[in-house]
């Protein structure tokens, strides 16, 4: 077994061992517009202990002021300096292929109009304009005349770019449709498939670094499908937390390329040091847990905190899958799951 099958620990807290944490927003710092508890004081307490904030969402619906406004009506330090979004991301992605000043059609919100502005290149909103390129972000104002008009000038020839392709977003009603799932409808009516800015995909991860000037970025977030996949796909480790969407299941049968650096409860896991999971005679054992493998299934025993439970049981259930797309089954790891609420 390998090392890099296991949560890693750290001696240092981990707001002292990296430099800049890119925070997702949703799940992270907040859930469905209500500040999760706790969060504003562990992210002032990092800021304190000098690792910088930067808040990177696939939202390109807000500006990054109106985004800093919520989060410091949530009591978390935060300025329009501190946030990256898809939109800005995109908006490089269009600039480095464009010449200053061309039309580009925007489908999406004032967020994503001004990152476009900022970045020399002119809003225009009909394919009669001649764009040289269409970007769509979520908008809850889309409408069919906007996405004919993007499709038409895609036919055309325009240069098709997505601030991001989550398929749905949360809301208090449950999953509604994001935008991933809004550009199904041009690149369905013109075979052509766009550029995604947003995670997981690199060029998020590249306007954060080059907005914060990180050397050693710790991502942070509660998906494994964006925030954890995207860190692996540019080699930069990541912390889980359980504050939003993903939970201990979905973290213990996560495959290679979502598998979080280190896992925590919530942002006070920025604070502290993290245990390190030990291996001795086929046993994983961390703080006060120890999980063995036995036959088709995962046994823990213990007690203590549950995260320390839970990397115990992350390490034996990727150690058994490997590095490969296997995984342990869900009826493998159920008692132990059982085991560890209680």
């Amino acid at each position: 077994m390998t090392e890099d099958r296991r949560p890693r620990g750290s001696q240092e807290p981990l707001d002292t061992a990296y430099d800049v944490a890119l925070l997702d927003l949703d799940g992270v710092v907040y859930l469905g517009g209500t500040a999760i508890p706790g969060a504003a004081e562990a992210l002032r307490k990092a800021g304190a202990a000098g690792m910088r904030l930067a808040y990177v969402t696939n939202n390109a619906f807000r500006t990054p002021a109106a985004i800093a406004a919520l989060l410091t009506s949530f009591g978390a330090p935060a300025s329009p300096e501190d946030v990256v979004t898809s939109a800005q991301a995109a908006a490089r992605l269009l600039a480095e292929r464009l010449p200053a000043g061309a039309p580009v059609l925007v489908i999406g919100g004032s967020g994503l109009r001004m990152a476009v502005r900022e970045r020399g290149l002119r809003p225009v909103s009909t394919a009669a304009e001649q764009p040289r390129a269409v970007v769509q972000g979520y908008s809850p104002d889309v409408s069919y005349s906007m996405l004919a008009e993007g499709g038409l000038a895609v036919a055309a020839g325009a240069l098709f770019v997505a601030s991001n392709g989550d398929l749905t977003l949360p809301s208090r009603r449950g999953r509604q449709p994001g935008n991933g799932s809004l550009i199904r409808v041009i690149a369905t009516a013109t075979g052509v498939q766009p550029l995604v800015a947003g995670k997981p995909g690199p060029p998020l991860h590249r306007e954060s670094v080059l907005r914060t000037g990180a050397r050693h970025p710790l991502v942070v977030g509660d998906r494994l499908d964006t925030d954890i996949e995207a860190a692996h796909r540019v080699g930069t480790d990541s912390m889980l937390v359980l504050t939003g969407v993903t939970g201990p299941a979905e973290a213990v049968l996560a495959p290679p390329s979502q598998r979080p650096t280190y896992l925590a409860e919530d942002l006070a896991g920025l604070l502290e040091p993290h245990p390190d999971v030990t291996v001795k005679d086929g046993a994983f054992s961390c703080e006060g847990w120890t999980v063995l493998i036995a036959e088709d299934r995962l046994e823990l025993d213990g007690h203590g905190e549950r995260i320390d439970g839970l990397r115990a049981l992350c390490a034996a259930a990727w150690a058994e899958a490997g590095d490969t797309d296997g995984h342990v089954s869900s009826e493998a790891v159920r008692g132990a799951l059982e085991r560890l609420e209680r």
